[in-house]
């Protein structure tokens, strides 16, 4: 049984509401999480690429991602569980797990239940919410995301209005 029906989020996958690329973030994270994420998309055999500036390199340990000076080009892991669907992680930080996905690659029913186990992979893995706002939103208003207790994704906001 899917987590949310198209009907309950279709303003949430909206690119003209949301922006293209909404946030996603897991909050109160650290460098063991981080290689969470890294051990999770490597077991599940998502295809990834680890790129540092215009440089993909080999996925590192998280502690060596991490670590890089703050003048030091910006590195991304851009992660495709499946085939149409991109999650692109912003190592900016240990204190917080950050990623965009593309909404135009999410469109009806089955973009909601990709985004929803998507989700829940992630938030199981951490035992941890993974929260969803609108591109360049607040992340005290998240409109959809995980929830460690009741173990799926939930509405976190009243849908959007055009």
């Amino acid at each position: 049984m899917s987590d949310l029906h198209w009907d309950q989020v279709r303003s949430f996958f909206d690119p003209d509401l949301m922006g293209s690329l909404p946030d996603v973030f897991v909050p109160d994270t650290s460098a063991e999480d981080w290689q969470a994420v890294f051990d999770l998309v490597e077991a599940r055999g998502w295809q990834w690429e680890f790129v540092q500036g215009d440089t993909a390199l080999p996925l590192p340990l998280a502690t060596d991602a991490l670590a890089r000076p703050p003048d030091a080009e910006l590195v991304e892991l851009k992660v495709r569980p499946v085939p149409g669907m991109l999650a692109i992680f912003r190592l900016m930080s240990a204190e917080e797990i950050d990623f965009d996905i593309d909404l135009r690659e999410l469109q009806g029913q089955d973009g909601v239940d990709t985004l929803c186990r998507f989700l829940g992979e992630i938030g199981r893995k951490l035992g941890k919410p993974v929260l969803m706002t609108s591109e360049g939103g607040s992340q005290a208003h998240p409109v959809l995301g995980f929830d460690p207790v009741l173990d799926r994704v939930v509405l976190l906001a009243d849908p959007l209005v055009r």
